[in-house]
């Protein structure tokens, strides 16, 4: 006897019910962004966009949780060790998902399969930037400089993993020159040692050094992205100054520990296209460098796969170290 249309519809209904049953109590108690390193640095300021965003579209609030240290593994392994139901988020990007599995021979995660991927933030480009007391305008000064005083030059990173780290590092190896590493716990601290001239140079996101370069308090002499920006026609890239090859963007991506059921994660998924997709959104990250760029899960996690490849070369050929 074949079942009636009736039966098949309210079968339907009832597999239905849990999907929606998570979907509609989700959030049923505020929401925490994980941020593994210190308030003021481009990954605190993504971490802020969502946050505040996310609040404004759930019924619960929405904080960041900055926990800092150990390039991003203290805030990475808690927040892979939370209950999985969505009530902790991760702001993962190019250094705590693509860098630290090849630079740390025991890292306290697994990228891939502590954390599910929820989606994309963004990405943003990166300024290389000197104190006014170093002698350089342009790349090709900086590299003339360092080569005839190799060792001497120092530049500020927020520590082994951080983007400062993998963009100089990167720049090294390509331009074949000796510059000294001076680790700092996060982007704060580095800006606050650059600007005060402790410190010769970095090479980070675009957000945190702008104010700077803009007072004339720093310098800048390069972008590392492909082409030369909208927001600084004037400011050549660094494969146009004389280093071929050399293009490092960073991005930023959601994470929330792996368990997490798949309702929640597409949910979270479904409100972050969404607000990422606004013009003022737009707006605003093309005001300090960056783009907003959404994903699906799936897209978010082949960049990471691809990014553990590609930095596991580069941290081999360059000898790069943990702090």
């Amino acid at each position: 006897m074949k079942p009636s249309a009736a039966l098949l519809a309210f079968a339907a209904c009832v597999l239905a019910t849990p999907a929606h049953a998570a979907d509609a109590s989700y959030p049923s108690r505020p929401v925490r962004v994980i941020v593994p390193f210190p308030p003021a640095g481009t990954t605190d300021l993504m971490g802020r966009i969502v946050a505040q965003k996310l609040s404004e579209a759930w019924p619960q609030q929405v904080i960041v949780d900055n926990r800092a240290g150990a390039a991003g593994q203290i805030g990475a392994e808690l927040a892979a060790r939370s209950a999985p139901d969505g009530h902790t988020l991760f702001l993962g990007h190019i250094g705590t998902l693509g860098v630290n599995p090849g630079l740390y021979p025991k890292l306290r995660y697994d990228p891939l399969k502590d954390f599910a991927p929820v989606s994309m933030i963004a990405r943003v480009h990166n300024m290389l930037a000197v104190h006014p007391s170093l002698p350089v305008k342009t790349v090709k000064e900086l590299v003339t400089l360092a080569r005839a005083r190799p060792g001497s030059i120092n530049y500020g990173s927020a520590g082994a993993g951080s983007v400062s780290f993998l963009c100089m590092e990167y720049f090294k190896m390509l331009a074949k020159v000796d510059i000294v590493q001076v680790p700092y716990k996060g982007t704060g601290p580095l800006m606050i040692d650059l600007i005060a001239g402790n410190t010769s140079l970095t090479f980070t996101g675009i957000p945190s050094l702008l104010p700077h370069t803009q007072s004339g308090r720093l310098r800048a002499i390069a972008v590392g992205s492909d082409k030369r920006l909208t927001l600084l026609p004037n400011l050549p890239t660094v494969i146009e100054s004389g280093v071929p090859g050399y293009e490092v963007v960073q991005w930023y991506g959601v994470m929330v520990p792996a368990a997490t059921p798949r309702e929640i994660v597409m949910k979270i998924n479904a409100d972050m296209v969404k607000f990422l997709a606004t013009p003022d959104m737009a707006a605003k990250m093309a005001s300090e460098g960056g783009m907003p760029s959404s994903s699906t899960p799936e897209q978010l996690s082949a960049l990471i796969k691809s990014e553990i490849e590609r930095w596991a070369v580069v941290i081999k050929a360059t000898g790069a170290k943990p702090d």
